[in-house]
């Protein structure tokens, strides 16, 4: 009997190699920032290795409200998250397939991530007045991870869709490198513009 390919896809090294570069990077970060913020905790007059000067001071991101938005460190979500991302990585360069729920959820849970790591952008912004070295290295990953895998997603689930809905996709698959380097830019820009007199200042 053939295999019924409309709730299951053929595995794909790309988003394989994707979930795994991503997991493992936003992992590291989030054990080392987590291993910070014991430290802090267990010692306040601690400075963590991140705190470089009053912009670049993830001790002064730490201590602020937002470092534990759910009622628990901001790391523990990431552990967590970025672990699964990790093991879904290496099960599908493994061979392993998804079916179309697990995508549904997985597609959930990349959007979840990359609205909270805006949310953060905008707190450190303009609410901390500080940026967190490590924390930063998580937005650089989780942005790339979101717009790849919903590409994928927006690939997979338009296959039957017009042709106009089929262009559309193409092109944003197309340019899928640019607009990240597009999305970092504006990133970049607002942290030069928040900034600016601190490090004008310096020159």
């Amino acid at each position: 009997m053939p295999e019924d390919t409309s709730t299951v896809a053929a595995p794909s090294r790309g988003p394989g190699a994707l979930f795994t570069g991503t997991g493992a990077i936003g992992l590291v970060m989030a054990v080392v920032l987590l291993v910070e913020k014991i430290a802090l905790i267990e010692d306040p007059a601690y400075v963590p290795s991140c705190s470089l000067d009053p912009v670049l001071s993830c001790g002064s991101v730490m201590e602020t409200p937002q470092a534990s938005a759910f009622a628990i460190p901001n790391p523990i979500l990431g552990i967590a998250g970025f672990s699964a991302v990790l093991t879904l990585g290496l099960a599908i360069l493994a061979g392993a397939r998804t079916a179309h729920w697990m995508s549904v959820l997985i597609q959930i849970g990349v959007t979840f991530a990359v609205l909270f790591v805006h949310w953060l952008i905008g707190q450190s912004l303009y609410e901390i007045g500080a940026l967190c070295p490590y924390c930063m290295i998580v937005w650089a990953v989780t942005i790339p991870l979101f717009w790849f895998t919903t590409l994928h997603h927006l690939r997979r689930w338009t296959r039957d869709s017009g042709p106009a809905t089929h262009r559309a996709v193409t092109l944003l698959h197309e340019f899928r490198l640019p607009m990240v380097v597009a999305w970092y830019l504006v990133i970049l820009t607002l942290i030069a513009v928040r900034f600016w007199d601190y490090w004008s200042a310096l020159l």
